[in-house]
């Protein structure tokens, strides 16, 4: 075990101790206009503590054994996903949470099922030939895996993380040797589906919005009016991330100071120390404290990358590529939906956010990619793994 822990890449470490200081101050900022959110802070050491026992032990076991094991894996997420539909609590519209008696916390599987996606799709990858992906055999049977848990999330209005399923898949499916001219294909269906469901909700908002009404989908309207039609959205419904731009802005270059946000003190941002934890960074930390957490963001994918460059055999790069795209993703969505480049979904943001099941699935998740450089070299296989490359 020692040697194995010398092996570790301690960067990525230091990181994520960072993270969790900046997490526990921000939260307390966060928490600071929320009444019953009070103390907040003190368990995120708690869920930290946690984490880093997750992805220490994670870190630990090879990462082969997950791939081996990976339909118990995707039975056992399946299972969590189904049953969350019948006993989960609600939570904004989202039906996503199994609470755990006797111990005060909840488990949300449409987070879980992220990694657990991830080791499944990179399971079946590994066992393709080392030519190009076919589409009939390789992509569509991909797909169909994919939309199966994407339906039981969008079951529980979690638009979010059901589009996360989306972005694994496609980062998975371009290192996996996806041809040119299926990538060029895919690219253009994703591009007109964009524009068309765009337009098309532009256009038939009236029709759309009466189908909705009453149902349980009807919050998806709050979520998606201020992003297409902000001018036109109900103003309960823009409250949020109108606030949230004028907060952004207000920051400057420096920053208002710790605590001394106007916005975020005055409980005008909702969901401060969780979703909307980047207004904080942004209102009292200013375009400066902003660059410097995406900068870490920025290293710590680096080194993510340079441990995917070193593997010896397609597994890991598959799970490294994959939990790149899951943070990326996650990154680029939650602040994307309050500088108004994205709707507003319920993404929090990774290592910073207050919520214990995101934390853990984050920190197990860099526990596998750490596996990767700890054991991606026990047996050498052949050239080093090259994104994009024929595996």
């Amino acid at each position: 075990m020692i040697n194995k822990l010398k092996k570790m890449d301690w960067t990525i470490v230091v990181i994520l101790v960072i993270f969790m200081a900046l997490s526990i101050i921000l939260v307390h900022s966060g928490t600071a206009a929320w009444s019953d959110y009070k103390g907040s802070d003190k368990k995120m050491v708690f869920f930290y503590i946690l984490g880093f026992i997750a992805f220490f032990g994670v870190a630990l076991v090879d990462y082969r054994f997950f791939i081996k094991y990976y339909l118990y894996i995707l039975g056992v997420g399946l299972f969590l996903l189904i049953l969350v539909i019948f006993i989960g609590g609600s939570v904004n519209g989202a039906q996503g949470w199994i609470t755990i008696p006797n111990v005060g916390l909840s488990l949300q599987p449409a987070e879980l099922f992220k990694l657990v996606l991830i080791i499944t799709l990179t399971a079946l990858l590994v066992k393709k030939s080392k030519s190009k992906l076919s589409f009939w055999k390789n992509v569509v049977p991909l797909f169909l895996i994919t939309m199966v848990p994407l339906g039981l999330v969008l079951k529980q209005n979690d638009i979010g993380n059901g589009l996360s399923y989306l972005v694994i898949l496609l980062g998975l499916l371009w290192i996996g040797n996806l041809k040119y001219s299926h990538t060029l294909i895919i690219l253009i269906i994703f591009a007109v589906s964009v524009i068309v469901g765009i337009k098309s909700y532009i256009s038939f908002h009236d029709q759309i919005e009466a189908a909705l009404k009453n149902t349980s989908k009807e919050h998806w309207l709050n979520r998606i009016d201020p992003w297409l039609m902000p001018e036109e959205a109900d103003k309960n419904a823009a409250y949020h991330t109108r606030n949230a731009k004028i907060a952004i802005a207000s920051g400057g270059m420096f920053g208002k100071g710790y605590m001394k946000g106007d916005f975020v003190q005055s409980n005008r941002v909702p969901y401060t120390y969780s979703d909307s934890i980047f207004v904080v960074v942004a209102e009292e930390f200013g375009f400066i404290g902003c660059s410097v957490l995406l900068l870490l963001y920025f290293i710590l994918i680096h080194r993510m990358i340079l441990i995917s460059l070193e593997a010896r055999e397609r597994g890991g790069p598959y799970l490294i590529v994959g939990i790149i795209a899951m943070l990326l993703y996650q990154i680029f969505e939650n602040i994307g939906m309050f500088i108004g480049i994205m709707p507003l979904t319920g993404i929090t943001l990774p290592f910073i956010s207050y919520g214990g099941t995101s934390l853990l699935i984050n920190m197990a998740s860099l526990g596998l990619a750490m596996s990767v450089r700890l054991h991606g070299r026990d047996k050498d296989t052949g050239t080093l793994m090259q994104p994009g490359a024929s595996a």
